[in-house]
């Protein structure tokens, strides 16, 4: 009869070794701290949007544009103040490169709508239909 015996690799069991676990987590959380940091830096800290009754709460996608309209009719696109032939001109580009492009329009809700027509004609310029306007959940 043959018998087998267990090496001694096999008789110590599963170990977990921490190094690899500790590099993961540390990774995991610089990649979760640099996305918190280019979240914020998209939108503009001194824009009160406006409140709606049936506003939702909606989850960012990728590659997201977020264009922000001060009260005074400025752009801005990623803290950069563009003028209108600068935005139409970015807004052209990123919709040959990336088609079905989604746009976020955060207006001030102070803002004449004669600027939001303006970024919305920007956005039609450039083939871009897919817009959402930001605004905050009204209070119950």
């Amino acid at each position: 009869m043959l018998r087998l015996s267990r090496s001694d690799y096999e008789k110590e069991g599963l170990s977990i070794q921490m190094a690899p676990l500790i590099d993961i987590v540390f990774n995991t959380l610089v990649v979760f701290m640099a996305l918190a940091v280019f979240n914020q830096l998209e939108t503009e800290l001194n824009i009160s949007v406006p409140k709606a009754k049936e506003s939702k709460s909606m989850e960012r996608s990728a590659g997201e544009i977020i264009i922000n309209i001060t009260k005074k009719g400025d752009v801005i696109v990623n803290e950069r103040g563009l003028g209108m032939d600068d935005l139409k001109a970015m807004l052209k580009k990123v919709a040959t490169l990336f088609p079905n492009q989604p746009v976020i329009i955060r207006a001030d809700e102070d803002t004449y709508h004669k600027y939001v027509i303006n970024v919305l004609d920007a956005c039609a310029g450039a083939d871009i239909w897919n817009i959402s306007f930001a605004t905050l959940q009204e209070e119950k």
